[in-house]
């Protein structure tokens, strides 16, 4: 069974003493990017990191749910996110076991619970850009009664929170072509995914989430990509109250927000940002003069997307 508890006060004692993350970006795994020869604009043969893309095949018991392109790290996370957000495995849920196979790069999530998703199946939406993600069923399943839980966000935490994440050594300032979602609580970055599909990354962040059972009540999503209608829907859903980016809107986005009650903030760059929805729950108490714009280094991650 699933239980939703705040797991982060024991998780901070993991933290490496030189990371500010419970799980930081995989910037020097070498098995997600490749090196590769080209000829620039002068051309001049180069050398660049390129990431990479695997096929992973994700199983809820015997059923084949779908085969997802993503960098290959945290398998079990992105399944077990993937499945509960797609309203496959419910809180509720025995999860007995979750296996990944690397050579045949399937993940299989076993519950106690028999499962069948035959008809959930046939109806599929493709997700809006980012790797061809996929939304399985009624996508505004659920979200009638929802109602996040009131958080008030500090604008000094949301100043802290993007010179952070945007000073962090990742995938996406190395080589590019990639997305990245951060978990936070107040003004600290806890967990740092990247992935191919922006999907890709929040399902990772929700995978651990319900495998350490913390409690989102508190949380702050931080995301590289667009704040479309899918990604609103996908942090109600993990019943986490913020969602910011340093991308733009969608009018339904921003419609469902104010519907669930998520505070909404986009354009978050240098000392600038845009709140769409949930702008009663921010509490101004910093001095945006007090702050500078994006460096050079900073500016290069918006610019990539």
């Amino acid at each position: 069974m699933i239980e939703r508890k705040d797991g982060v006060k024991s998780l901070v004692s993991q933290k490496n003493n030189e990371s500010q993350y419970i799980i930081p970006p995989n910037a020097e795994n070498q098995r997600l990017t490749r090196v590769v020869q080209g000829k620039d604009h002068s051309g001049i043969l180069q050398e660049i990191r390129v990431v990479e893309e695997r096929p992973l095949t994700i199983f809820l018991n015997a059923q084949e749910i779908v085969t997802a392109m993503t960098i290959g790290d945290y398998p079990e996370f992105l399944a077990l996110g993937f499945l509960s957000n797609q309203g496959m495995l419910h809180a509720e849920d025995d999860v007995t076991g979750i296996n990944y196979d690397e050579e045949l790069e399937t993940v299989i999530v076993r519950t106690s619970r028999q499962t069948n998703y035959e008809e959930k199946l046939r109806k599929k939406t493709r997700t809006s850009g980012c790797a061809v993600g996929t939304v399985f069923g009624d996508m505004m399943e659920g979200l009638e009664d929802l109602k996040l839980a009131p958080f008030e966000v500090k604008t000094s935490s949301l100043y802290e929170l993007a010179s952070k994440i945007n000073q962090t050594p990742s995938l996406y300032l190395s080589a590019g072509a990639i997305h990245g979602t951060v978990l936070c609580q107040q003004n600290q970055p806890l967990v740092y995914m990247e992935d191919v599909g922006r999907h890709n990354a929040v399902d990772k962040i929700a995978g651990w989430m319900l495998s350490y059972a913390v409690s989102p009540d508190d949380k702050i999503l931080y995301t590289t990509g667009r704040l479309t209608s899918e990604m609103v829907i996908k942090t109600a859903n993990m019943g986490i109250p913020v969602l910011a980016s340093r991308s733009g809107f969608t009018a339904w986005g921003v419609d469902i927000a104010r519907q669930v009650g998520l505070t909404l903030i986009g354009r978050m760059r240098g000392k600038r940002f845009m709140c769409l929805a949930g702008e009663d729950r921010l509490i101004w108490d910093a001095d945006s003069t007090r702050f500078t714009d994006d460096p050079k280094e900073a500016r290069r991650k918006g610019g990539r997307e």
